[in-house]
């Protein structure tokens, strides 16, 4: 099986996971509660922009955790979060307008439209990697895009990609 998690697209051969229900949604639940998911069960999870809602105590840690628990040996993780890094320098650049700066701040906070859309923990590449080898993944690239759904993974503020984008294998 390959999992979206937070997926509203439909694709052949992925199965979606979403904390709300919709057309495509597969499976309803939280990337935190995997339990209705066998270990070992899963070749591929793509996640773009969830993991960044939750909170980097606890929620963090334990989502990859279970991703790591249902992923097959080898399967691949592909995360693709907001980089807080290259979001606080956009957001000091000189010269930039008060709307520009607001859109900024919504990619940094979310856009709170609804309880789930806050981001909670402000993730960049150190960082992830950290909780990714400390859940179990070793093998860990970075790529630029991933180019497999239309979604924010591929986002760009004034030319400049917004995303981190890792594969992390199990």
């Amino acid at each position: 099986m390959k999992l979206h998690i937070g997926g509203e697209q439909f694709k052949e051969g992925w199965q979606i996971l979403n904390i709300h229900s919709g057309p495509y949604t597969d499976f309803e639940g939280s990337v935190t509660d995997l339990s209705q998911f066998e270990g070992h069960t899963v070749s591929e999870i793509y996640a773009s922009h969830v993991f960044e809602h939750l909170g980097h105590r606890e929620e963090l840690p334990l989502a990859l955790a279970q991703c790591h628990r249902i992923l097959n040996t080898g399967g691949a993780l592909r995360i693709s979060v907001p980089d807080i890094a290259k979001l606080a320098s956009l957001f000091i650049t000189p010269g930039l307008s008060l709307n520009h700066r607001y859109e900024i701040m919504l990619m940094i906070f979310g856009g709170q439209l609804d309880n789930y859309d806050f981001h909670k923990t402000g993730i960049f590449e150190d960082l992830l990697v950290r909780y990714l080898n400390f859940a179990g993944f070793k093998k860990i690239k970075k790529v630029d895009e991933f180019g497999l759904f239309d979604d924010a993974s591929s986002m760009r503020f004034d030319g400049l990609l917004i995303s981190l984008n890792l594969i992390a294998v199990k």
